[in-house]
């Protein structure tokens, strides 16, 4: 491991973790996260140099944690599970810890009382809602989810918010 002014560097492993779907993770170790002084952090993670994406730590037990990483970044990278990959750890100092797409962002500005009731949400739902917004490749469903989110949550009593209702799923 290595601190500099950039972030912590590291080596480690390509891993699954069985109970999970057999999910693919860079184990992050205890020397790291101690470093780091807690799991509560949105990081930028870059591997090998090349590929940065936005993530935060989940604890894998003595003091470990884990950063998943999907398929298609795996692809992109040339890994697979046991291959070892350099990492480098930032702390991620952007508003939401996750990109928003520029649809959600003009909406938000918009429109004031779904700005409002946005900002009241955890972090943690309010990225929920950003990666939803932005998970699709059509500008149109961008938009269309975003409002429809919005226009959802509105319509939620304060503090009684979850995402299958911001959604618009039925129970």
């Amino acid at each position: 491991m290595t601190v500099t002014t950039d972030g912590i560097q590291f080596r480690t492993h390509i891993h699954r973790l069985e109970r999970l779907n057999n999910m693919t993770y860079l184990e992050i170790p205890k020397e790291v996260v101690e470093q780091l002084g807690s799991l509560k952090m949105r990081l930028l993670c870059t591997v090998n140099g090349s590929l940065t994406f936005q993530c935060g730590l989940m604890a894998l037990g003595e003091g470990r944690a884990y950063i998943s990483i999907n398929a298609a970044r795996l692809k992109k990278l040339g890994l697979k599970f046991g291959d070892e990959a350099a990492v480098m750890l930032q702390k991620d100092r952007s508003k939401y810890g996750v990109e928003v797409c520029e649809e959600f962002a003009e909406l938000l500005r918009q429109d004031d009382e779904g700005n409002r009731r946005f900002h009241l949400l955890s972090p943690g739902m309010q990225r929920y809602i950003i990666n939803h917004a932005g998970s699709v490749k059509s500008s149109q469903l961008r938009i269309d989810r975003s409002i429809s989110m919005l226009e959802n949550l509105k319509r939620l009593p304060e503090g009684k918010e979850e995402f299958r209702d911001i959604l618009g799923v039925k129970k």
